[in-house]
């Protein structure tokens, strides 16, 4: 993202304070009672979990993430830029009645020998009065940073899902409405990615999900990459995705987004999305504040076409960044 402005913020910071304790709060309200009218996989979004910057900017972040959006994205990333940050995300789905609370935490610091890490864990509940799908999802990454130009990294992933969907209206089976109080997954898959940055301007990434293939569409394999451009106040960057797993051939997904930081504080995101195997476009936009201390962000996305599987997905989070704090080594020390 654009870098952080050097300068302490004269922004009253109770005020975002209060911001994200009352998101959270609306967020936590249930989703609406009724069984969701929308395919599964709508909702269920490919298991992928997105921070506001990957929603806003359409799923383009493979070549310029960083931070959490690199440890859920590009492992590889997490060494790009030097930062200790602590997050939060929420989503909220209202047509899916699917939502998501997550944490993470990612360093490029404290490590003497440059090494990056990152860990993050979501719970999700989906759809409650129809398939009922609930799961953890537990992320770890590890990356290196072999030059200023190239980063390599790899993630692990644990998915505990399970359904008790509702059987008088479904069949008794894992795939509509799985085993009633058991997992249907438990398993652990492996991701892997690299970046290249001919230019600080440029960035050209490579990214696989699931590689060790579970050959199940709750953790589809994909392979993919983006093209970004960047500078400290503009990204603009389009990412293309293989999925080999979730649709009965492959498809692929491609996404194009924009991030423009205004006033120094003010990141203003679009994005797009086109979705081969679900048939849809879908497009969304961002908003946040940030300082050298912290980050609070908001994105909504909504799926235009098909206007039958329409889904507007509500996604809020928040930063606090540890290396501002003193608290950690400095990166003169550390790099």
């Amino acid at each position: 993202m654009p870098k952080n402005p050097s300068g302490a913020s004269r922004f009253p910071r109770w005020t975002l304070a209060a911001w994200f304790v009352l998101a959270s709060t609306l967020l936590s309200a249930p989703a609406a009672a009724d069984r969701s009218d929308l395919p599964p996989e709508v909702g269920y979004n490919y298991g992928e979990i997105e921070t506001p910057r990957i929603a806003a900017m359409g799923g383009a972040q493979r070549a310029f993430s960083n931070s959490l959006e690199a440890l859920f994205i590009n492992p590889a990333n997490m060494a790009a830029s030097r930062v200790y940050h602590l997050g939060a995300l929420a989503q909220i789905w209202p047509e899916a009645n699917r939502q998501s609370y997550g944490a993470g935490a990612v360093d490029s610091i404290v490590s003497s020998a440059r090494i990056a890490g990152g860990l993050g864990g979501t719970w999700n509940l989906q759809d409650p009065d129809g398939i009922d799908r609930e799961s953890i999802d537990l992320r770890f990454a590890l990356a290196f940073p072999f030059s200023d130009q190239f980063f390599l990294g790899i993630g692990g992933r644990h998915l505990w899902l399970e359904e008790n969907g509702d059987y008088a209206e479904m069949s008794s089976s894992a795939a509509s409405g799985g085993l009633q109080g058991e997992q249907i997954v438990r398993g652990f898959a492996f991701d892997a990615g690299a970046t290249l940055k001919p230019s600080q301007q440029f960035a050209i990434s490579l990214v696989g999900a699931n590689l060790n293939n579970p050959g199940t569409g709750y953790q589809p394999t994909t392979v993919g990459g983006g093209i970004g451009f960047g500078t400290d106040n503009l990204t603009i960057e389009g990412d293309l995705l293989s999925d080999f797993t979730t649709w009965e051939e492959t498809t692929v997904r491609a996404m194009l987004g924009g991030e423009f930081l205004a006033g120094d504080h003010y990141p203003l995101r679009l994005g797009y999305r086109y979705d081969q195997g679900a048939a849809s476009h879908a497009v969304s936009v961002g908003v946040g504040y940030i300082d050298p201390s912290f980050a609070a962000e908001l994105a909504v996305r909504r799926v235009v076409a098909p206007t039958d599987d329409a889904a507007t997905a509500i996604i809020f989070g928040f930063k606090y960044h540890l290396e501002s704090t003193g608290l950690t080594p400095s990166t003169e020390d550390t790099f």
